[in-house]
């Protein structure tokens, strides 16, 4: 599923004011039944247009905060709510970092997965064109106790017509035989080295390790 980083979104302005006034209000520069600003003065001091000043004044008004009367500017109401205005604002202001934080974190993690997806297409990609121009390059695989034919020789576990794969040299004991012909055996410890039909081992490793 695919998430979406959206820019955080600015506090609007009016919100801005409503914040700083009731701060004021909670840190008792008012107090309560005092009349502070009109709305022209609010506007005027956070230089702001009276239509943004009115509805920070409506926020607070809302609130219980403070009361607005045409003609009478603003009475301070309540310092409590005041403070409880400013305690909810900065919990919502807390959850929506978490939540930004959280959502760059996933944003992150797809964009390592996407490059860890293009690397490994990248190394598949050259592998199969390393190969291709190397048609001779050999398969290796390590003989041990599981394997089903130890101890028997390439023609009694009919190697090549049961895997279409050509053994071309065995490593053993620190030796290393090359064209070590039909009659080798496979010995516990031993490195067959191989060239396929089809450019995989896969029927090779099946033929000598079958799954249960």
């Amino acid at each position: 599923m695919d998430i979406e980083i959206k820019h955080k979104t600015a506090i609007p302005r009016y919100q801005q004011i409503a914040v700083e006034v009731a701060a004021r209000i909670a840190n008792g520069e008012y107090e309560v039944g005092e009349k502070i600003y009109a709305r022209s003065s609010l506007a005027s001091q956070y230089s702001v247009s009276p239509e943004t000043a009115r509805r920070a004044i409506c926020i607070l008004s809302d609130l219980g905060i403070v009361t607005s009367e045409k003609g009478n500017g603003i009475i301070i109401r309540s310092q409590k709510k005041a403070a409880e205005y400013i305690q909810q604002n900065s919990k919502r202001q807390t959850i929506d970092t978490i939540k930004e934080n959280l959502l760059k974190s996933v944003s992150r993690q797809k964009q390592e997965m996407e490059n860890l997806n293009d690397c490994l297409k990248d190394l598949i990609e050259a592998s199969v064109h390393f190969r291709s121009m190397n048609p001779f390059m050999p398969f290796e695989i390590r003989i041990t106790s599981e394997c089903v034919h130890l101890n028997k020789t390439v023609t009694e576990i009919q190697f090549w017509q049961r895997t279409g794969a050509t053994v071309i040299a065995v490593s053993r004991n620190d030796t290393v035989m090359k064209s070590p012909g039909p009659y080798v055996a496979l010995s516990e410890n031993d490195t067959i080295y191989f060239i396929t039909q089809d450019d995989t081992p896969d029927h090779v490793r099946e033929f000598l390790y079958p799954s249960k």
